[in-house]
């Protein structure tokens, strides 16, 4: 049996990777740009860096625990990215407004 090649692996990726992003964004498929890029957006704002937040901090606080020397450190940065990341959708708002 034949082992499949990096090259070849990249072709298939290169093929079922947008297949698969179209799928699980069905909007993607037959919307217009300025519906697609807000339906990203929200996605990503509602989502995407809340769920990133919460892992920040959850591995900052397993640092913590485990005494690691930068810990401290790392429980800050994490809570600035949690505060970003939980208020985005209010940061978006607010420069939009202030655009407009």
């Amino acid at each position: 049996m034949r082992s499949i090649s990096k090259q070849d692996a990249v072709a298939l990726l290169s093929v079922f990777l947008p297949t698969l992003v179209i799928a699980l964004f069905p909007d993607l498929a037959f919307a217009d740009f300025r519906g697609s890029l807000e339906n990203i957006r929200s996605q990503l704002s509602n989502v995407v860096l809340p769920l990133l937040s919460v892992i920040g901090l959850l591995v900052a606080s397993f640092s913590y625990m485990t005494g690691h020397p930068d810990s401290k450190r790392h429980v800050t940065y994490a809570l600035i990215g949690a505060a970003l990341g939980f208020g985005s959708q209010a940061i978006i708002d607010f420069i939009s407004d202030a655009v407009r």
